[in-house]
């Protein structure tokens, strides 16, 4: 069992910058990938982006790439979503999630865990 426990989202202006956090329970974190996808009021959940286990490979939706940075810091149980440049589109809940299967989190938004969600708000 895994829990995930989102935090860092917040209200702010265009053009700054917010900093996702995601605390994973259990010995076992380092065994999945991990992501991190969104939900804007009356949209479907999205992927915006996901590392591997090990950290050496990261994925990125086209419209967050060059301003969005994922990481994951395997001895803290923690992965992180840095988000830069932000834009009144990118407002939306964010969710952490972990996954034995890299390919089902990243193409077919399936996770084994999600987190609660943290509401990130962008205004103009």
């Amino acid at each position: 069992q895994v829990q995930l426990v989102e935090s860092g989202g917040g209200l702010v202006q265009a053009g700054g910058s917010l900093r996702l956090s995601c605390a994973a329970s259990g010995r076992t974190f380092s065994s999945y990938a991990m992501g991190w996808f969104r939900q804007a009021l009356g949209k479907e959940r999205e992927f915006v982006a996901t590392i591997t286990r090990s950290g050496g490979s990261t994925y990125y939706k086209d419209s967050v790439k060059g301003r969005c940075t994922i990481s994951r810091d395997n001895a803290k149980n923690t992965v992180y979503l840095q988000m830069n440049s932000l834009k009144p589109e990118d407002t939306a809940i964010y969710y952490c999630a972990a996954a034995l299967n890299p390919y089902r989190l990243r193409v077919g938004v399936q996770a084994d865990y999600w987190g609660q969600g943290t509401q990130v708000t962008v205004s103009s």
